[in-house]
């Protein structure tokens, strides 16, 4: 998309987003600060904030998921999962890297998507709910850690 002119139509938010925003760059980016559609920037904005912590917390669930899997199946124990495993590691370590301010987020939601990591991983694995345990047994830094792997086996080939 050029440069607007003087009197360009701006396109509706509710109309096509992508050139909505990419209008509203423009118009930052020439200082029209005033053609500016602020209610939906600011929550277009929200939700980019929202959509971060929302990836943690969904990476951070499968991350425990896989985890209780490699515990609790020892024998059962694949290439896949680690890959899962290794996987979720990295892109939660990703957006904490492009997001600082979200560093301790993974400790603050533990308890909350371990309750679900827990459910997701009885139904997996087919062994009754009580055969994990009820809080979560990691912490978030031992999650996030690459030489973490509960019971061992971490480095382990088929």
């Amino acid at each position: 998309m050029g440069k607007l002119a003087e009197t360009s139509v701006l396109v509706a938010y509710a109309d096509d987003l992508n050139a909505w925003a990419l209008q509203q760059i423009e118009l930052l980016e020439t200082e029209r600060f005033a053609e500016l559609d602020v209610q939906n920037l600011v929550e277009e904005l929200r939700a980019l904030a929202i959509s971060q912590e929302h990836e943690v917390e969904s990476r951070l669930t499968m991350l425990l998921q896989h985890l209780l899997k490699w515990e609790y199946q020892p024998d059962r124990r694949s290439n896949s999962w680690r890959a899962t495993i290794l996987e979720q590691r990295y892109r939660i370590g990703r957006v904490i890297e492009k997001s600082p301010s979200l560093h301790r987020y993974p400790a603050e939601v533990l308890d909350k998507e371990y309750r679900l990591a827990r459910l997701r991983a009885a139904d997996e694995t087919g062994l009754p709910l009580n055969r994990f345990p009820a809080a979560c047994p990691y912490s978030a830094s031992d999650a996030l850690d690459e030489r973490f792997w509960p019971g061992g086996g971490g480095d382990f080939e088929e």
